[in-house]
């Protein structure tokens, strides 16, 4: 039987290799007690050498933190350039979308260019002001409460004027993508708005880099069966690729 010298340095070996580990995996394979394991994921923690979620404990941070927008441009820019590219081939002639808050939304917007008639709605001011002066394209910018982090806009304001707007796709970011809580944000007014946002779409999109994924944000936007495409880089885990399409829903890797 293994000491407790011996377990930790399992658990944090299988963390290194696996990301997230289960506590019914690490009792079946050290064959101790539940209770040891919770003791065990207990002590690491609080040594700051991994993260105990729901049933387990994982390598990284599962939940989303709310960071100003001009320190998230500079997270992984490469890859939302090559998500934002596949993004557009969404986008159809003469056609009305929405595009919510975030940095990945809007180097979306930054590479729009259409020689036809396109409405874009959105909350957020850095999407406006960006498509604004870009020909073909008319702009719906939502009124209400302006968030610093964001700069962008959420309360009633805006939903007053979802609730007579319907548009083809919308395209949203997210803070965390996980297969059992959804699709997250990590500011509430925001998720508010973006379940009415979604409320008055066709099709939805969700725009997100790799690290998204495994990690909860504070407000819940929607249930992952409710989206029709995410839109994520290469650094993404096959399994979870598999667990996306499992349940119907078509994922592009950039």
């Amino acid at each position: 039987m293994m000491n407790i010298t011996d377990r930790h340095e399992f658990i944090l070996k299988s963390l290194k290799e696996k990301g997230k580990i289960t506590i019914d995996w690490l009792c079946e394979t050290m064959k101790v007690s539940s209770v040891t394991i919770r003791k065990d994921l207990k002590v690491l923690e609080d040594k700051n050498l991994l993260f105990r979620i729901k049933g387990g404990a994982s390598s990284s941070n599962p939940y989303a933190i709310d960071r100003p927008i001009i320190v998230k441009e500079s997270i992984n820019s490469e890859e939302k350039q090559r998500i934002a590219q596949a993004a557009i081939k969404l986008i159809k002639d003469n056609d009305s979308i929405m595009i919510g808050s975030g940095t990945t939304v809007f180097t979306l917007a930054k590479n729009i260019e259409t020689t036809h008639a396109l409405t874009v709605i959105t909350p957020a001011l850095k999407v406006g002001l960006e498509l604004s002066g870009k020909p073909n394209i008319e702009v719906l910018l939502l009124g209400g409460l302006i968030r610093p982090n964001s700069s962008s806009v959420a309360g009633q304001y805006a939903m007053r004027v979802l609730d007579e707007i319907s548009c083809g796709i919308l395209f949203l970011g997210a803070d965390g993508i996980d297969l059992e809580f959804g699709i997250s944000i990590s500011n509430l007014p925001e998720a508010t708005l973006n379940q009415k946002m979604i409320e008055t779409s066709q099709k939805i999109a969700i725009l997100a880099d790799s690290s998204k994924f495994g990690k909860r944000g504070l407000g819940k936007i929607c249930e992952l069966i409710d989206v029709d495409y995410i839109i994520t880089d290469s650094k993404v885990s096959p399994n979870i690729v598999k667990s996306i399409e499992d349940l119907g829903i078509k994922i592009i890797v950039a």
